[in-house]
């Protein structure tokens, strides 16, 4: 299987690697940078250079197990065995590294202050992001009381940390699944674990800054009721 760089550090943005497979849909490297769709988060965009070649990546996904880095219909494919250089679009995943952090820090402070957890999440290119809450009913304040702690968390400049813990003791901690479904395929061990320190700590796959100072501000931009015990906030960075 592809070594996932991401996993273990999210702010490397390049790698030499070599193919392993050519795919309908991309090409499958030993290791990679590029995180795969998941969690709510989208997969990496960037390319793939080789000796007298480049290939642009639109997507990043897992198909049967594996990373797939699906590249452009134009973009020419190299042969398994060919060392590359993997790229990502920098900009872009920072964004949605500072988004993905926002959304956790939301999520321990409802969590902390209502005992909800989360039914669904999904970030956006931009900098947007939403959340579910099972909650049974919010007043109309609750998303301006919402953004107000949840910045004051923030600029507290909490570091946030990554830890990959033994299957068995990561689900004996009832916090660490802080979704409403287990969505962890019984063949992930060891869990990792996303720590912001005295804010959320939660089982989670994707890519985060080291500090929440690193988020900015954000903006509760909208609370909608989507059912009767499921709440949404959608979030937006608050850039300089």
């Amino acid at each position: 299987m592809t070594d996932p760089l991401f996993a273990r550090d999210a702010y490397l943005r390049d790698c030499e690697a070599v193919v392993v497979e050519v795919r309908p849909q991309g090409l499958v490297l030993d290791r990679t940078v590029f995180y795969a769709r998941g969690g709510g988060q989208p997969g990496d965009r960037g390319e793939l250079r080789w000796a007298g070649g480049r290939a642009e990546v639109v997507d990043t996904v897992r198909l049967d197990g594996e990373i797939v880095h699906v590249t452009d219909e134009r973009s020419g494919r190299p042969a398994p065995g060919t060392p590359v250089e993997a790229a990502i679009d920098w900009e872009r995943r920072y964004r949605l590294m500072r988004a993905h952090t926002a959304l956790h820090a939301l999520s321990g402070l409802v969590f902390a202050e209502h005992g909800a957890k989360v039914t669904g999440g999904n970030i956006n290119d931009d900098g947007t992001a939403r959340m579910d809450f099972e909650l049974e009913r919010i007043s109309q304040d609750f998303g301006r009381e919402v953004e107000e702690r949840l910045n004051a968390r923030l600029a507290e400049d909490r570091p946030v940390h990554v830890r990959f813990v033994p299957r068995n003791d990561a689900l004996a901690d009832p916090d660490l699944i802080r979704t409403k479904v287990n969505l962890i395929p019984p063949s992930v061990d060891p869990i990792r674990v996303i720590e912001i320190e005295g804010i959320d700590k939660q089982a989670d796959g994707g890519t985060h800054v080291r500090s929440t100072a690193e988020v900015g501000r954000v903006r509760v931009v909208k609370t909608e009721s989507k059912g009767r015990a499921n709440k949404r906030m959608r979030i937006a960075l608050v850039d300089p």
